[in-house]
C-alpha cells in the first residue's frame, strides 16, 4: 500500500525510552511511500540505543538524538524543524506514537486521507471501543468537552498523536513554547483559530496490557495540559478584574455612570486586546482587519452593559457595582463565543495563504 503521487509527506515518530513496539510501526510503514521516516530519540539514554541503531536497517530512517529527555512537544518540533528544512516541497508531516497505539495501515490511511485535503489538519480519532484504561478514556472525555467552549469545535479524540499536519500550520507551531504534552493541544486550538479544516479518520484503539511504554505523567502532563485552558479563563477574569476596578474608582469619584463605564471599559478593553490576540486566539491578522470587529463588539456589548445596569440599578434598585457584575457575567460566554467566531477566527478557505 502507498501514499498517492500527490502526497508529499515526512512520517515523525517521537520516541522516549521506547519498546520492541517502535521498530514493528517503522516496519509497517517502510514502503509507504514517504519521502522520510523520522524517528527523534528524546533523550533515551544509551541503553536504548541498541533499539534506534536497529532503525538503520531501513534506508527511509533518519534519527535525530535529543542529549537529554525535552517532552514530546519540543520532539515534534524537532522534527518540524528537521523535514520542513531538509524538505523544502514538503505538503506535510504525518505523526505517530512510538509505542504501538497506532498501527501502521492506520498511519497509511490517515497519510493517503492528507494527499486528498493537504490544507488540512488530519486526525487519526480513536474510537475507544473495548478494554481502554480509564484514566485515557476521563482524560479526553474531558478535554473533549473543554474544546467545544474554548475552540468552539466538536472532537472525537483530542489527544491523539496520530496526527496529518500541513506544512504551514507546522511552520506555526514552531514558535508555540511548549514542550510537552500540552503542545498537541496547543496545535488543536491553533489550528482552530488560524482557520485550518481539520478532519478526523477512525482508527482502531489499541492499548497494551497496563500501557507499560507510555511515558504519559497522568496529574503533572494533565496539569499542563488544562493549564493551555485554563489562561482562556483567568486572562477573562483579569480583564473583569481591571474593569470593575477602575469602574469602582471612577464611579465612587464622580457618580456617573456612563463615563464611568465607558472609561473603566476603555482600559480593559487596550489589556484585552493585546492579551488576547496572541496568548488566546493566536492571531497573526493586521490590527486593520481584526481591530475594528473587536471594537464593534466592544460598542455593542457597552451599549447592552449599559441598558442592563441602568435597568437594574434604576428599577430594581439593585447596586450599581452588583448590577454591573451580573450583567456582564451574563454577557461572558456571548462575548467569548463572538471574539472566538467572529473577531479572531480566520476563515477555513484562509488556510493554505
Amino acid at each position: 500500500m502507498t501514499i498517492p503521487a500527490t502526497g508529499s509527506s515526512v512520517a515523525l515518530i517521537p520516541a522516549y525510552k521506547p519498546g520492541a513496539a517502535l521498530f514493528d510501526v517503522v516496519c509497517g510503514i517502510a514502503d509507504a511511500g514517504f519521502r522520510a521516516i523520522l524517528v527523534i530519540d528524546d533523550g533515551s539514554g544509551p541503553e536504548f540505543a541498541d533499539i534506534f541503531a536497529g532503525l538503520k536497517r531501513f534506508p527511509e530512517v533518519t534519527v535525530v538524538r535529543h542529549a537529554i529527555n525535552l517532552g514530546k512537544g519540543a520532539a515534534l518540533k524537532t522534527g518540524f524543524n528537521y523535514a520542513l528544512v531538509e524538505f523544502p516541497d514538503l505538503d506535510g508531516i504525518i505523526t505517530a506514537d512510538a509505542d504501538g497505539q497506532h498501527h501502521p495501515e492506520d498511519i497509511i490511511r490517515v497519510a493517503q486521507r492528507f494527499a486528498a485535503s493537504p490544507k488540512a489538519l488530519v486526525l487519526g480519532s480513536r474510537e475507544f471501543a473495548g478494554p481502554v484504561p480509564l484514566r485515557s478514556r476521563i482524560g479526553n472525555s474531558l478535554t473533549q468537552g473543554v474544546m467545544r467552549i474554548v475552540a468552539g469545535q466538536r472532537l472525537a479524540d483530542t489527544q491523539t498523536g496520530l496526527r496529518a499536519i500541513p506544512r504551514s500550520l507546522a511552520e506555526r507551531m514552531l514558535a508555540v513554547p511548549a514542550s510537552g504534552y500540552e503542545f498537541e493541544l496547543e496545535m488543536l486550538i491553533a489550528a482552530k483559530h488560524l482557520g485550518f479544516e481539520t478532519i478526523e479518520v477512525p482508527i482502531r484503539t489499541i492499548y497494551q496490557p497496563g500501557n507499560p511504554t507510555s511515558h504519559f505523567e497522568p496529574l503533572r502532563d494533565s496539569m499542563r495540559i488544562y493549564f493551555v485552558l485554563l489562561r482562556f479563563g483567568l486572562i477573562s477574569l483579569a480583564t473583569a478584574v481591571l474593569d470593575n476596578g477602575c469602574f469602582f474608582l471612577f464611579f465612587s469619584a464622580s457618580g456617573v455612570l456612563g463615563a464611568s463605564l465607558f472609561t473603566a471599559r476603555a482600559i480593559a478593553l487596550a489589556f484585552n486586546y493585546a492579551t488576547v490576540r496572541r496568548a488566546v486566539f493566536l492571531s497573526r491578522e493586521q490590527h486593520r482587519v481584526v481591530l475594528p470587529r473587536y471594537l464593534l463588539l466592544a460598542a455593542a456589548n457597552i451599549c447592552l452593559s449599559y441598558a442592563a445596569i441602568s435597568l437594574l440599578s434604576r428599577y430594581l434598585t439593585v447596586g450599581v457595582l452588583p448590577a454591573k457584575i451580573l450583567v456582564e457575567s451574563l454577557l461572558f460566554i456571548a462575548n467569548f463565543t463572538l471574539q472566538r467566531d467572529f473577531v479572531f477566527a480566520r476563515p477555513a478557505v484562509a488556510a493554505g495563504r
